[in-house]
């Protein structure tokens, strides 16, 4: 009896893990949040009491969205990892983390056309997928600026912005990177029909309109390779005028992409609920056929308490 009291008495979340060459003591993930306390962008002593404070022995950490190049922070005060004054501002808090016996891993992003930020005279504009502007935010009083739609012969160069901040993330020492898809950035400004108007290669059919991120994946797995990379991805979700009309078609192509790199660490995913239909959060879908599809490890995110979570471990 005592036996068998154990085993109902056992949390699924709190058992161990491995997540391909990682050991995990436990199955919680500290998710990525924008903190904007990074003055000029570069991270500041002080998240190292932050995110040391939130880590576990055998736990896994996500930074915040960390930007890669001077015009991909449309956010005041967020980090920055494309120049070596930043990565040695990062090393430390790393550092930090890993005394505490956790993981961690770096966030790396470009928002596109999602400038809260004030353009200065003589600044080039926001680049996006296309010249659209999100709509104007009356509540919080943000006008967003006119972007600028990417080139065909401009897209390598963002790529390589990319590629230049995963590797300076594990110089950083950071155990790997999670690449920002989601949430309205610039990769969803591509991916997403409803921003996406392009009519060359890289608009139009959802192979076409993912081909963007589908490049990036490769770029970077061959830059800090597939066993450190993971990606997050918010197909269901509807910010920053970012709205697909088949999120279940996008979300199955983007995972049978992902599982075309052997060893690809993890699909980070946020669930269907984020989403605000109607001015209220509805659920119309569910990520489990996605996590049965991908062969890594699956985190979900996006409105999780304690109950929910021990439903899902």
């Amino acid at each position: 009896m005592a036996h068998q009291a154990g085993k109902e008495a056992t949390i699924p979340l709190l058992t161990p893990y491995k997540m391909g060459q990682f050991d995990l003591s436990h199955r919680v993930v500290l998710a990525p949040m924008t903190r904007c306390r990074s003055y000029g962008g570069v991270p500041q002593p002080q998240a190292a009491v932050y995110y040391s404070q939130r880590a576990t022995r055998g736990g896994i950490l996500v930074s915040e969205g960390t930007v890669i190049s001077p015009n991909s922070m449309g956010y005041p005060e967020i980090p920055g990892i494309w120049t070596q004054e930043q990565v040695e501002a990062w090393k430390p808090i790393v550092d930090a983390v890993h005394r505490k016996g956790a993981l961690f891993f770096c966030q790396i992003a470009h928002v596109g056309r999602v400038y809260t930020t004030e353009i200065k005279t003589g600044e080039p504009a926001p680049i996006s997928s296309t010249d659209k502007t999100v709509t104007p935010d009356d509540e919080a009083g943000i006008v967003y600026p006119k972007p600028h739609g990417l080139r065909i012969d401009e897209i390598p160069h963002v790529i390589e912005d990319f590629r230049r901040a995963a590797r300076n993330a594990i110089e950083a020492g950071f155990d790997g990177v999670e690449i920002h898809s989601a949430h309205g950035f610039l990769l969803e400004q591509f991916m997403k029909d409803s921003a996406n108007d392009r009519t060359d290669m890289y608009g139009g059919s959802l192979e076409n309109r993912c081909r963007f991120v589908v490049e990036l994946v490769d770029s970077l797995v061959h830059e800090v390779g597939a066993h450190r990379l993971g990606i997050r991805l918010s197909p269901f979700v509807d910010y920053m005028d970012c709205v697909d009309s088949d999120p279940e078609a996008l979300a199955a192509y983007l995972v049978e992409q992902l599982k075309k790199h052997q060893g690809f660490l993890y699909c980070h995913m946020v669930e269907p609920r984020m989403a605000i239909v109607d001015g209220r959060r509805q659920i119309p879908h569910g990520l489990l056929p996605f996590k049965k599809a991908f062969n890594g490890t699956f985190i979900a995110a996006g409105g999780y308490d304690k109950v929910k979570g021990r439903d899902v471990a």
